[in-house]
């Protein structure tokens, strides 16, 4: 029952996330990205924190500083970073379709550091996945795109965020890791912002960071109860889906 709940809050987080991603693609046609990010991430943990502190799980505690929640901060900024910079220089299709190794990553994540035991068909389907993803990229063929490395950047950033997810100490609530999640992404746009200029959104643009923010904390917890409530051989291919949303919207 628990990796039934934990698959359909992974498909329900990557509708969320597909979705934010076409508000922010487009977004960031006008408004620098590290402004977005800025605005996406202070705004996010800010409700985050509140609500946490509300609950009576202060987001200002002692726990951030946790090795593995520093590894799994530490995986968010560069899941982050590469995922919304994808977003400006990679076709959406193709940045999704790179995110889909995420998956794989995070399995031999659990093989490696949760002691998760598989079996051979298992190793076969990670070398097979892996091959798909070089076949995506095409390295050294005339059709490569170098900046297309971001979105494997992303899968595996974000992968290491997953499998800290699942060994985060029983003391730390979703709530507060959501709201560090979301201050890692305004610490990555306070750094793109040193290298673009600085614009204020329009009205208009800012309505629709708003609802990029509003989306990306529902994928976002409902991502981080998905991990903590089902197994990770089990969950984490639902992470596909995201695929089927993004060529859609695409």
């Amino acid at each position: 029952m628990d990796n039934i709940r934990g698959a359909l809050l992974m498909v329900l987080a990557m509708g969320f996330f597909a979705s934010e991603d076409v508000f922010v693609k487009i977004v960031t046609e006008r408004v620098p990205l590290g402004v977005v990010l800025i605005a996406l991430g202070l705004l996010g943990g800010a409700v985050f924190g509140l609500i946490a502190a509300a609950r009576g799980h202060s987001p200002f505690t002692r726990q951030f500083f946790h090795p593995i929640i520093l590894l799994r901060n530490a995986g968010e900024l560069m899941g982050t970073t590469c995922f919304v910079l994808g977003l400006t220089l990679v076709p959406l299709g193709l940045l999704s379709a790179l995110l889909q190794a995420n998956p794989l990553f995070v399995n031999i994540g659990a093989i490696l550091f949760l002691g998760m035991s598989v079996g051979w068909r298992r190793w076969l389907a990670i070398s097979i996945g892996l091959v798909g993803v070089l076949v995506i990229l095409r390295p050294g063929a005339e059709a490569f795109r170098p900046e297309a490395l971001l979105g494997l950047g992303a899968a595996i950033g974000l992968a290491v965020r997953d499998v800290a997810t699942r060994v985060t100490p029983a003391g730390i609530h979703p709530l507060q890791t959501s709201a560090w999640g979301f201050v890692m992404a305004a610490v990555s746009g306070a750094v793109l912002l040193a290298f673009e200029p600085f614009a204020l959104p329009a009205p208009g643009d800012a309505g629709l960071i708003v609802i990029a923010t509003a989306l990306g904390m529902s994928g976002y917890y409902a991502l981080t109860r998905a991990m903590q409530t089902g197994d990770v051989p089990a969950v984490t291919p639902f992470r596909y889906t995201r695929l089927v949303y993004a060529i859609v919207f695409a």
